[in-house]
């Protein structure tokens, strides 16, 4: 971290920001019971800013916690080439977190399956997923928790709506499909902007993704320009979305499954009852 001892102006900033993101965090955490007394939470560390900040968020919050969980960082190293295995090791030893490096060839796979110029991150999402799940129970942990962020949260969510026609996002808790692990995002409601700023302040060694990271034009990608271009049109705009999707109405979209539309009928007496306006 840089030293900002002589920098009132940067440790101020730097502190406004860890107070948001920690506030934020453990909103987020106490609205969906992601944490509770004796777990033990496995934070996926890929060593990106997002999964950096929330180690760290985490680490401040379990010093300062009414209830008593371990954290244990585990890195997924799927043998990109020119990956620096070293880094990881070196920072959380430094930092005193127990840890695991989870060594899986993943990336072989993905570049002998996935054709030249496609898409690699869902093949990669699953063998990486099927990796992480094995090695949380491996090792008894109760929760997995995941660095996803509102931004991306928000760009699943139109994902899903213009190419997989379905309403639905990343939920800040999951349960997988097994029943055996439990998935949480603790950075839920935390912006990206707001962890891309920490991670600058705090100067995390991040290690790129030769694999999603190399894509361009990506779907993803071209969301998530979008919303950042609405944002900066209609300031705010974002942070009403993802309100919305706290503020579900079923009654008023068209899924028969949640709401039940053929039993929706005019009661009885309505036509006799007599109606008040006020003007």
């Amino acid at each position: 971290m840089m030293d900002l001892s002589n920098r009132p102006k940067e440790k101020l900033e730097l502190n406004k920001l860890q107070k948001r993101l920690r506030r934020q965090t453990g909103q987020a955490i106490a609205d969906f019971n992601m944490i509770e007394d004796g777990d033990k939470v496995m934070v996926c560390l890929s060593g990106g800013k997002d999964s950096y900040t929330m180690l760290e968020i985490l680490r401040n919050l379990q010093a300062n916690a009414p209830i008593n969980f371990s954290i244990v960082a585990v890195n997924l190293d799927q043998k990109q080439p020119g990956f620096p295995e070293h880094i990881l090791p070196a920072y959380l030893e430094e930092l005193g977190v127990d840890y695991h490096i989870l060594e899986r060839d993943t990336y072989s796979i993905v570049k002998e399956i996935v054709p030249e110029g496609k898409t690699t991150c869902g093949l990669c999402s699953r063998l990486r997923r099927g990796s992480l799940y094995g090695f949380a129970e491996e090792i008894g942990a109760t929760k997995i928790a995941l660095g996803h962020h509102r931004d991306d949260i928000l760009e699943t969510l139109f994902l899903n709506m213009f190419f997989g026609g379905k309403l639905k996002s990343m939920p800040p808790k999951l349960l997988s499909d097994d029943g055996k692990h439990v998935v949480i995002r603790p950075l839920a409601y935390c912006k990206e902007k707001d962890i891309e700023a920490f991670a600058v302040m705090k100067e995390y060694p991040i290690i790129p993704c030769n694999l999603c990271g190399s894509q361009e034009n990506l779907q993803r990608q071209v969301v998530k320009d979008m919303l950042q271009k609405w944002e900066q049109e209609f300031p705010g705009r974002t942070e009403t979305m993802f309100s919305a999707m706290q503020n579900i109405v079923p009654s008023h979209l068209a899924d028969t499954e949640l709401f039940d539309f053929k039993g929706l009928k005019q009661a009885p007496d309505a036509l006799n009852r007599v109606n008040i306006i006020s003007l």
